[in-house]
């Protein structure tokens, strides 16, 4: 099961929440665990609250995990290797509980996919495993 995500700027946050419990719903499980993954290496996954000023804040503190300004080997053959090495630190997978057909989260928490090289059409795979 996956989807798909267009993103629209250099590092953006997509809320996904939706669409992953869309997978789950589908999938039939009822307990289990969700496993979301981004096959791409300029992209990451994270959970965190969408709430405007801390979507800007962690915009903002993305930016500050790896130097974007510096000369890194990669940026010779595609200028994106802050892109890459963001990507490294964040991760690209989460496994979230599933609980009674539901993802089991925080009432606050909801489900990024993490631009980091936009803007780009991004693809999250979602495998629900369980009974």
């Amino acid at each position: 099961m996956s989807f798909r995500v267009s993103t629209s700027e250099r590092i953006q946050l997509k809320d996904i929440t939706t669409e992953v419990a869309s997978e789950v719903k589908k999938s039939g499980v009822i307990d289990g665990v969700a496993l979301v993954y981004v096959p791409h290496a300029t992209a990451a996954l994270l959970i965190n609250e969408n709430e405007r000023g801390l979507v800007s804040d962690l915009t903002w503190t993305i930016k500050q995990i790896v130097p974007w300004d510096r000369s890194y080997e990669h940026n010779r053959i595609d200028d994106n290797a802050a892109a890459h090495l963001t990507s490294a630190v964040l991760g690209c997978n989460l496994t979230i509980p599933i609980t009674d057909g539901k993802l089991e989260r925080g009432t606050w928490q909801n489900i990024f996919l993490v631009e980091l090289d936009g803007p780009r059409q991004r693809r999250v795979i979602v495998k629900a495993i369980g009974k």
